[in-house]
């Protein structure tokens, strides 16, 4: 488990730390989500999603953000890039102003995109 790289979107004052990890195992996506909760233990939201190539798992969790608003956003991103064995880790910090459904789609679909450029 390798952090291959890490970004930062800000919108609306809303800060979006994106990871990518490579990840062989559940157990591995775990104790990655383990450290990231401890390092930003003010954050507001630890969204995420995997894909596992053996054996096939996938996986998009939103962690209090409206369901689909982020987990599934990132996953779709792997899906689309057809990337296995990666994860890819948005941490929120709530900036004071609401971005609504499609702007939260938004930003987590960006700050997951802005891995792969």
């Amino acid at each position: 488990m390798e952090l291959l790289k890490e970004d930062l979107l800000i919108e609306k004052k809303s800060k979006f730390f994106s990871y990518l990890y490579s990840v062989q195992t559940k157990e591995q996506v775990e104790e990655i989500i383990r450290q990231l909760s401890k390092e930003h233990k003010k954050a507001t939201h630890i969204c995420y999603a995997y894909r596992l190539k053996t054996p096939f798992a996938e996986k998009a969790v939103d962690d209090g953000e409206p369901s689909g608003t982020a987990g599934r956003p990132i996953l779709m991103t792997l899906q689309r890039k057809d990337m296995f064995d990666y994860l890819v880790v948005v941490v929120r910090y709530f900036g004071g102003i609401k971005l609504g459904a499609g702007g939260l789609i938004r930003a987590y679909s960006k700050s997951a995109a802005m891995l792969f450029d």
